[in-house]
């Protein structure tokens, strides 16, 4: 694999810094970087206090913008929190779903109906059994919101990560069985690495997405409580409500200036790293680059810890399963494994024949006229869904190419475009809806905006990382035979994309459908504006605390997209594994 040719570093530009020896500046940088993780500690520290302090249920937000650093400190530490949760599930879902038939029949499906879910039908259960564990606390709402962010976080990257697992080339597993490698190896050695791409452009896609319903999950009434968190997204949840447009702006400002220092301190070093995982023999000649991956490079601290911590605990980790995986091979499993395997087996049938005995009493309880709004919202929402689709995929596919063929414009439009998926689409929905109501649009229309808004960036995200994995190799052949334009699309990149597309379809079409809870059902000063949509019933549900409704149509939304996913994206899945995969 080829790596990102490193380039010296340039952070004053010309003068007399640059022309300081390389060892000062690792001195200095040492300094900058051991001083930039005590604040983040101490920041972290000084927030995390609050989680274990008595729990207040009556906290106010203020609109005053000297209160937005506080609050923009306090929903980073819980987007952050949930990312890392997120993290560790995909990891592992994908990892067992991908090499595990007969889990992967089960995890596959589960996981469709998971990202299906929307927020709020999440919301009772989840907020009800943290406030329940910890009772007393401030930590239980905290948690429930860290989980909250974390249903909205995870699907794509763990659907990103499975789909890269199931196309990795044929070789590449041969050399693995060849070299007998264990399964550490072959996850540090190849499958991670493998995956990296699309992992990293679906990481920011995830965090967009819980900056996009940080307001959802900061700040939501549950029947007679209402629960609130002090945080960006409630700050903006109460400027919108109050339809204070100056605060909103002020909200939406420190939003994008969170947005545009992640970007530049961990998702642009990142996306430079990531570079050297990608599949080709002839190395590209404009990579992305990064002054503070070049910065941290220049540590002698950072160095010395991989050299005396880092390596040598990988080097015994290694061993470790491969004494592990030796063993293994001449061992039958332990008997205690297998019954324990057993017993968890049998706990979880039973645990699912009693959640699907309650749901069957609370769903037959339901009137008539309400499973005929569940049907009824449930095609309204199915064609706004395709309605978002359709339009998202006809800018994000060329938009997304062209980003990730040339470096110098993903420089300037990746941070945009990252700043764009993150503010939430319902602070700026005010605007937007009053703009519609008087063109006479309504919120039929404003809906499939606001769906726009949520989840074209599932696609463009997708596709960016795509394009930017084509290797460089097949690029320089297709100019070779030169191909023109309708030949460069169907034999390099529509076929090199694919795999990364249709990742980006299936969480756009979730995560549709888990936008349409704020897209079809607003409120905005004393007046809610709602349509017809299976969004709306759940929004509606939620507030007034019909806990039946609101399961019914959870399921219902739940079926449809299943249906959905069975019938169109997994056969697309099966063919970009056995058929758009680069194999030699």
């Amino acid at each position: 694999m080829a790596r990102a040719t490193w380039q010296p570093i340039r952070i004053l530009g010309k003068g007399p810094w640059s022309l300081l020896p390389a060892q000062t500046w690792s001195v200095l940088t040492d300094f900058v970087i051991f001083a930039a993780g005590l604040s983040v500690f101490y920041v972290i520290l000084l927030l995390g206090r609050t989680w274990l302090g008595p729990f207040n249920p009556h906290i106010e937000i203020s609109r005053d913008p000297t209160k937005l650093p506080m609050y923009a400190a306090y929903s980073l530490l819980r987007i952050a929190a949930a990312y890392v949760l997120s993290l560790a599930f995909t990891l592992v879902y994908g990892y067992v779903a991908a090499y595990n038939p007969k889990a992967e029949r089960i995890m596959i499906p589960l996981l469709d109906i998971l990202q299906s879910i929307p927020v709020l039908s999440f919301l009772p259960g989840v907020m009800l059994a943290m406030v329940a564990l910890f009772p007393h606390h401030q930590i239980g709402v905290e948690m429930g919101a860290i989980l909250l962010i974390f249903t909205g976080q995870v699907w794509n990257m763990a659907f990103s990560f499975y789909s890269s697992l199931k196309s990795i080339p044929r070789d590449m597993r041969e050399a693995a069985r060849i070299y007998r490698f264990n399964w550490y190896q072959r996850f540090t050695q190849f499958e991670l690495p493998y995956a990296a791409i699309g992992l990293v452009w679906n990481s920011m896609m995830s965090v967009a997405g819980g900056w996009f319903f940080l307001m959802a999950c900061e700040m939501f009434v549950l029947g007679s409580r209402d629960f609130r968190l002090p945080g960006l997204g409630s700050y903006l949840q109460t400027a919108a409500s109050a339809g204070d447009t100056q605060a909103i702006l002020w909200g939406v400002g420190v939003m994008i200036a969170v947005i545009v220092l992640l970007d530049q301190i961990v998702w642009r070093p990142v996306i430079a790293w990531a570079e050297k995982f990608k599949m080709e023999q002839v190395e590209s000649a404009d990579v992305p680059h990064s002054w503070f991956l070049n910065v941290v490079q220049r540590s002698r601290g950072l160095v010395r810890l991989r050299k005396r911590v880092i390596r040598p605990l990988q080097e015994r980790l290694t061993m470790h399963f491969v004494r592990q995986h030796d063993s293994a091979d001449d061992a039958p499993p332990a008997p205690w494994k297998v019954w324990t395997g057993r017993a968890i087996a049998a706990i979880a049938v039973l645990a699912v024949l009693y959640a699907v005995t309650r749901a069957i009493a609370m769903v037959t309880g339901l009137d008539s006229w309400e499973y005929r709004e569940l049907l009824t919202g449930a095609g309204a929402t199915f064609l706004r869904v395709i309605a978002a689709l359709v339009i998202g995929a006809a800018w994000t596919i060329p938009a997304g190419v062209a980003i990730g063929f040339n470096p110098k414009l993903a420089r300037i439009a990746q941070p945009l475009a990252q700043i764009a998926a993150s503010v939430p689409a319902t602070a700026l929905f005010p605007i937007v809806l009053l703009v519609l109501i008087r063109i006479g649009g309504g919120l039929g229309l404003g809906s499939i905006v606001l769906l726009l808004l949520g989840t074209q960036w599932y696609i463009l995200f997708n596709v960016i990382a795509g394009a930017m994995a084509i290797p460089t190799d097949l690029k320089e052949a297709s100019a070779l035979f030169k191909f023109n334009r309708a030949q460069r699309w169907r034999q390099l990149i529509l076929p090199g994309i694919f795999p990364y597309l249709i990742t980006g379809m299936v969480t756009a079409s979730g995560g549709a459908w888990n936008a349409s809870i704020v897209a079809e059902y607003f409120r905005l000063k004393d007046k809610t504006y709602t349509t017809v949509g299976l969004g709306a019933t759940i929004s509606r549900a939620s507030d007034a605390g019909n806990f039946d409704l609101l399961l019914a149509s959870t399921i219902v939304m739940a079926i449809v997209v299943v249906t959905v996913n069975r019938l169109v994206w997994r056969r697309m899945y099966r063919l970009a594994a056995t058929r758009y995969t680069l194999e030699t």
